[in-house]
Order: C-alpha cells, then structure tokens, then sequence
C-alpha cells in the first residue's frame, strides 16, 4: 500500500499544483522557453531537482559504504562542481541567442549546417531517451517490489503521471513541480540523515562508517583511496563535467531563466543539490559505521530506514525517491518537445505532445528489456552526452571550426568513446573507463580541430 499511497499522493500533488499556478501555454515562447523570464529562486530549485537522477539518490549511499570518503567525495564533488562549471556558458549562449530554445538550433545558427544540427540532435534526443529509461526502470523496479505489480505496469505509471502535468503547461509545469520535489527532497533527506546520525550512536559510529564497512578507504590519498580515484572517481568526474553540456534539459534551462539571474540560479541550484547525494552518503557512513548487515549494497539506504525507523517513514522516503526520478523525466519531456521546435514553421503544441507521448513509449519499452540494468543504460548516456562537449564549449568560446569538422568530431568520438568504456565498466577495468571516458570527451575537439586545419589547408592550397 504503501507505494500505492505515494503515487496516487504524488499525483494529486503535482497536478493540483500545475493547474493551480500555472496557465495553459500554445506559444513556443512560453511552452519551450518560460518566456525567457524565470526567476531565480524557482529556477535554482529545478537546477536542483533536473541534476538528482537515480544515482544521486542511491549510489551516492552506495560508494559512502563501500568505499568511505573517498567514495562519496569522487561521487559528490564533481557533481556540484559540473553545474558552476556550466554557468559561464550557458550567460554566453544566452547573450549571443537571448530568444534561443534549443542548444542544437543555436548550433545550426552557428554553421549554418543540418548536418551538424542533426548530429546534435541525436545526441540530445538519445540522451533524453535513456535518461528517462533509466528513471522509469529504476522508479518501476522499486514500486514493483514494494507493490507485487508487475514492472511494465509501474513504468507505465510513472511515465502518464509524468505527461500528466508536463504537457499543460511545458516548461513551466517542469519547473514549479521541480520547485516542489526539491523542497520536499531537502526536507525528508536531511531529516533522515539528521535522525539516522542520532539513533546510531552520533559522532562515533560515523567515524567508524567514514572508512566505510571494510574499515579500508578512510583517505583520498591512501591506496586504496587512489585505487578509488582511478578506477571510479577519475572516470566518474570526466562523465560528470560533461554532463550539462550534452543534456538540452540545461540549455533549455539558460533559455529561460531571466537572462541576468542565470548565474545565481545555476550556482545556488549545485548547492541546494550537493544537499542530496550528501545526506544520501551520510545513511551510507552510518549503515557502515553500524555494521548492519547489507542484502543489496545499491539499496543500503533503503535498508537502513526500514531497519532504523517505522514503517511509516518509508512513505516520505519513496515520496522523496519518486520526486527525483520524475523531476528528471518531466524535464526531459520538456527538452525532447524543445528539439523538434524548429524556427522557419509554425510552432505547434500537439506536435510538441506527441514528441512527449513518443518519448515515453520508447522509454517505457527500453525500460523492459529483460535483464536490463540501471548501470547499464547510465553507462550508455554518459558517453552520449560527453560527446558534444568540446565542439560546444570550442564554439562558444569563438574558436573557428568548420561545420564538417563539428559534425565529423562528434560521430567520431561516439564511435570511439563508447565502445571502449562500456567495456571498461562492464569488465570493471579500471584503465579502460578512464581510457573512454577521455576518449569520448576529448576526440571530438581534437577531431574537430585537426578537420578544420585540412579544410582550411585545402581551400588554401587551391
């Protein structure tokens, strides 16, 4: 009953709130871009609540476990870092597109170029795809335990409450919702953490918990605290700096928060997010500082709660776990309807819905492929969104590149890049995912630039 509650509880919320204070939008001003004119408060909170994805809510209590403080401070920090990395670009994609709606439409203004806008699309609509998958299977697999349903109906579910209020409005509905998750998120995890660290004993057991429950990884700088760094944090950072730049759900977001509140908005969201995965590390220090036996190490928070607490308190606590896994999917609802706007047509809404609806089924689909894991579809995205970054951030910084260079640069990398860290995770090579973590990022620049060089040395020459 208990996942029952929460999303019936979950829906009505959600929809109340979107039908209550926000409008009906037909424009593609205000369903794609907010109007340009987003505050700063409501817009750090859906920063926030867009960044939290299924990992943040549970691997960060995974690697706090078994891997101590190097383990969450490789899974934390470059997670908040990534978002005030971003901010510089996303004022200047601003400044020099202050009506923009998509990062693929501002690169197609760049270069002129449907190859290189195709490319970009792409990636970001892929990313959107498996993004929302990962969501719904994780969201669906945890309900479907909770409930005996079986997980292609918990998906589904997910998946119309989602379409449910997104579609009223587009960005705004994704934005106020995200508002409200995160303030509920912030709510129940600190207060979990708060009363995990006083019925386990307090300073005590979470020292003992820091090294994690083999005793071992107590430091960033002793081998094993290296050994973590090389085989899960370096790879991880890489992934994670990456990210905003290759998700349209970002981009969408610099488009239309008030052009003068987007550096507050995108800085105060990192912080308001690091809240999260942190709180989430501290169940993860205490059940290691406790000793607790652990059936299933990706779920140890889960397991600590209904071990420490009543039963009741499991219903804030999955109220908190679908908040971040939906305020994920309806943003990525929102930016999938943003990259089939196309500027020289008429915009329409109802297409833009069935963008949505399309989205989802395909996610939902994905989602159910038998013995598909959540690693296995994080370790797909990640290498997708990685892939644009540096022909993005080269662009935005006025580097000369040629359009084939651009287009060229990124099927490259993708071609290169995924292969060689998919295998890396999937042997659990420590060398081989930094190798493609790397290799991802940094071939589709180098690519790009060694490109642009031929062209140019060609026309020359002739």
């Amino acid at each position: 009953m208990y996942g029952i509650i929460v999303l019936l509880t979950y829906a009505v919320v959600m929809i109340a709130a979107t039908l209550l204070f926000t409008k009906k939008e037909t424009t593609a001003e205000g369903f794609l871009a907010g109007n340009h004119n987003l505050g700063t408060v409501v817009s750090a909170l859906s920063v926030a609540a867009t960044w939290i994805w299924a990992p943040s809510l549970f691997t960060s209590a995974e690697k706090a476990y078994t891997n101590g403080l190097p383990g969450l401070f490789w899974f934390l920090v470059p997670n908040v870092l990534c978002l005030f990395f971003f901010i510089p670009f996303a004022k200047k994609i601003r400044k020099e597109q202050p009506t923009g709606i998509s990062l693929s439409d501002y690169m197609y203004s760049k270069y002129n170029s449907k190859g290189v806008k195709k490319v970009y699309t792409f990636e970001l609509g892929a990313l959107s795809m498996l993004s929302t998958a990962v969501q719904l299977l994780a969201g669906g697999k945890m309900l479907s335990l909770l409930t005996g349903l079986p997980l292609i109906l918990t998906t589904i579910i997910l998946a119309i409450i989602a379409f449910s209020y997104s579609q009223f409005s587009g960005i705004k509905s994704s934005v106020l919702t995200d508002a409200l998750q995160m303030v509920f998120m912030l709510i129940t995890g600190v207060s979990l953490a708060l009363c995990a660290f006083k019925f386990t004993g307090g300073y005590g057991n979470l020292l003992n918990g820091l090294s994690g429950h083999t005793g071992e990884f107590g430091s960033l700088f002793s081998k094993s605290g290296l050994d973590v760094f090389l085989g899960f944090g370096l790879p991880t950072a890489v992934g994670l700096i990456a990210g905003p730049f290759g998700d349209q759900s970002f981009w969408q977001r610099a488009f239309a928060v008030n052009k003068n509140k987007i550096g507050k908005a995108f800085g105060f969201g990192a912080i308001l997010f690091g809240i999260i995965p942190f709180s989430m590390g501290m169940l993860g220090y205490m059940a290691a500082g406790t000793g607790m036996p652990v059936s299933d190490v990706s779920v140890v928070n889960l397991e600590l709660i209904k071990n420490l607490f009543p039963n009741w308190v499991l219903l804030p606590f999955l109220f908190m776990i679908i908040s971040g896994l939906l305020s994920t999917v309806d943003s990525n609802l929102c930016s999938f309807a943003s990259l089939m706007y196309d500027k020289e047509k008429k915009f329409d809404v109802k297409k833009s819905k069935i963008g949505m609806i399309a989205l989802l089924i395909i996610s939902v689909g994905i989602a159910n492929i038998p013995g598909l894991t959540v690693t296995h579809l994080f370790l797909l995205y990640g290498t997708f969104r990685a892939s644009t970054m540096l022909p993005t951030v080269m662009t935005l910084k006025g580097v000369k590149l040629t359009a084939k260079s651009v287009y060229l640069g990124v099927i490259i990398a993708l071609l290169l890049g995924m292969p060689i860290f998919a295998y890396g995770n999937i042997a659990n090579i420590a060398i081989m995912k930094t190798i493609g973590s790397l290799t991802t990022v940094l071939t589709s620049g180098i690519a790009a630039l060694i490109i642009t060089k031929l062209e140019v040395r060609n026309e020359t020459s002739c």
